[in-house]
């Protein structure tokens, strides 16, 4: 069965199509360095997809293959397609890319720290020509999804926490009317209570607002109670795929991401062993 049909069974696929396709993509920086071998994974339209594994798995360049952010860091696509609502995507610029509706919130939460909150939000709306009104009912949409933001709207984003820096961020991304969102690594350095709340707004807005995500993420467990479906990255090969309550139900991947075992507590050495013999390598 294909990763799609998976994720719509009884045939529902004609009514989540896939919004993404990535082909059998290959990335290499520097001219020699390959990081992505052979990654192939799609969204479906309306749905929250998570890409999970360890730091240098090769998430965020796979973000950053599909939003075409590569080329400043000397990377590039040298194999496979990249395909969104049924077009491809490969050669496109970033800015053509978000006004397609295909936004890359970035790992960090970056934000302009010397503007303030509402100033930040603003800057996501500049690819639009629907006018002020328009802009203005976005942002309060935005201020209703994040209620913080808009207490602390009138202050310097660098002087914000954590937690809201990175709602500036998806806020920003929510300004510009995405399609589908590339969410890389939302709960870095946030406290459990406040990575729950962002998941819970990203819940929120697929569900509300029909906006489909991608999330690259190390916190497996939490991405996976949230994701309908998901793909495990490993040195730049998808080494397992599959609906995300039949990933969390694996015991390799209770074992090696979510630190469950079925019997006794292993020894290192038992892990070391135990990691020689996983069946995808």
């Amino acid at each position: 069965m294909t990763a799609q049909a998976e994720l719509n069974p009884a045939g529902a696929a004609e009514q989540a199509a896939p919004l993404l396709n990535v082909n059998n993509v290959e990335v290499i920086y520097n001219h020699v360095i390959l990081v992505l071998k052979g990654v192939s994974l799609a969204v479906p339209e309306g749905g929250i997809v998570a890409l999970l594994g360890a730091n240098g798995a090769g998430k965020t360049t796979t973000l950053k293959a599909i939003s075409n952010l590569l080329h400043a860091e000397r990377g590039e696509v040298t194999k496979g397609s990249i395909e969104a609502m049924g077009e491809r995507i490969d050669a496109l610029s970033p800015n053509e890319l978000v006004r397609r509706g295909i936004i890359q919130v970035m790992e960090g939460r970056h934000c302009f720290e010397h503007l303030t909150v509402e100033e930040n939000l603003l800057t996501g709306s500049y690819t639009r020509k629907d006018g002020r009104a328009a802009v203005a009912e976005s942002l309060e949409k935005v201020y209703h999804y994040f209620p913080r933001l808009k207490i602390r709207r009138t202050s310097q984003a660098g002087y914000t926490s954590g937690g809201e820096q990175q709602m500036v961020a998806i806020g920003r991304a929510l300004m510009a009317h995405p399609k589908m969102i590339l969410l890389d690594e939302p709960s870095m350095g946030l406290a459990p209570q406040l990575v729950e709340e962002i998941f819970e707004i990203v819940k929120d807005l697929n569900q509300k607002e029909r906006v489909s995500f991608l999330l690259a993420e190390q916190n497996t467990m939490v991405a996976l109670r949230y994701a309908e479906f998901g793909y495990i990255l490993e040195n730049g090969r998808v080494v397992m795929e599959g609906a995300a309550d039949s990933l969390s139900e694996n015991e390799d991947v209770k074992e090696f991401y979510l630190g469950l075992a079925s019997d006794k507590r292993k020894s290192f050495r038992d892990i070391k062993h135990y990691r020689r013999r996983k069946r995808w390598l």
